[in-house]
């Protein structure tokens, strides 16, 4: 088994690097990895229904869509991420046998965790790690969360989100109470010291594991999957299924209401209603951005010519194009 204790903190890149060592090894591979503040999506779930966009956009933080399933994440330096990559492997779906390393390496340290329901690990019932799997051919990529000093309110923040304002078919998070494993410590230890402890933990249970370290050709490699697809608006944005958005703006000019249909990240249809006042008709604003990908640079880039306040009397664009994109 490779070991690999990676040092970068992009999630872009350490995404992505996920999907390189899947797709470009024959090896079992075990991956310890951090994420600087960022919001991490399951592969079937619609982006800005699981995120707080006001607060995401306020914080800069960095919002990115997995290969596997399941529900939205938020990291920060305060959790470790686990990767399990095993070759000829037909266990997708086995999420203990991936779990129970974490599980025994925690024993240890005298914190009594415990594999629950679905995909969650738990101490004293409360969640600490959510897992989700990936099956590539012959392979299956089995990756995790590990909360050790995670700040809980910023987790809390930037995943809450009004969730009657998204329709669709997309998969919905299942909000947790969760808790750090530095709470239940006997002894004291800093996030990257259990980092070290975790990887010498498996390094001992498996005789024919070895340290590997990322060379220029695998940095490359990475970088140009960053590029082409995991900092990408189509990947992390567009690749939403199928969905509708109901918004209620209040602002200086009066109510505003949106609704919005999108469908490959594409508004295909959106209408206006409201108390609000303006001189030109509002289905010219409508007409203007359907067909205009969904985020705010393209909604922007649409209007940059347009008089707003000919149509919502005491209004701009950043005023609109936030309650476009669902922000309160």
């Amino acid at each position: 088994m490779l070991l690999i204790n990676n040092t970068n903190t992009n999630a872009y890149f350490n995404l992505a690097m996920e999907e390189y060592f899947l797709k470009n090894t024959n090896e079992d591979i075990f991956l310890l990895w951090q994420n600087e503040n960022s919001i991490i999506v399951g592969k079937n779930q619609n982006t800005l229904s699981e995120i707080n966009y006001d607060y995401v956009k306020e914080n800069n933080i960095k919002v990115v869509r997995r290969l596997s399933g399941g529900g939205a994440v938020f990291h920060d330096l305060g959790n470790i991420n686990f990767t399990f990559i095993s070759c000829n492997d037909n266990s997708f779906s086995d999420f203990k046998k991936f779990t129970m390393p974490i599980v025994e390496a925690l024993k240890e340290l005298n914190v009594h965790a415990e594999f629950s329901g679905r995909n969650d690990l738990l101490i004293d019932g409360q969640k600490f790690s959510g897992n989700a799997q990936y099956n590539y051919k012959n392979k299956v990529m089995h990756h995790g969360t590990l909360l050790f000093s995670s700040e809980i309110n910023d987790l809390s923040n930037a995943l809450k989100v009004k969730p009657s304002k998204f329709q669709g078919k997309s998969v919905k998070s299942v909000k947790s109470r969760v808790t750090n494993i530095s709470s239940h410590l006997d002894k004291k230890m800093t996030v990257l010291e259990f980092k070290d402890y975790l990887m010498d933990f498996i390094n001992k249970r498996d005789d024919n594991s070895h340290f590997y370290e990322l060379n220029d050709k695998d940095v490359e490699s990475i970088n140009k999957l960053v590029e082409e697809k995991y900092s990408t608006w189509e990947w992390n944005f567009g690749y939403s299924p199928k969905y509708s958005l109901y918004n209620e703006l209040k602002y200086p000019g009066g109510n505003v209401e949106f609704s919005l249909d999108v469908h490959d990240g594409l508004i295909k249809d959106i209408k206006f209603f409201g108390d609000f006042f303006g001189k030109e008709d509002i289905s010219f604003i409508e007409n203007k951005l359907r067909n205009v990908k969904h985020n705010e640079y393209s909604i922007k880039s649409a209007l940059e010519d347009v008089d707003i306040n000919n149509y919502f009397l005491n209004c701009n664009i950043d005023i609109l194009v936030s309650g476009i994109m669902g922000a309160k």
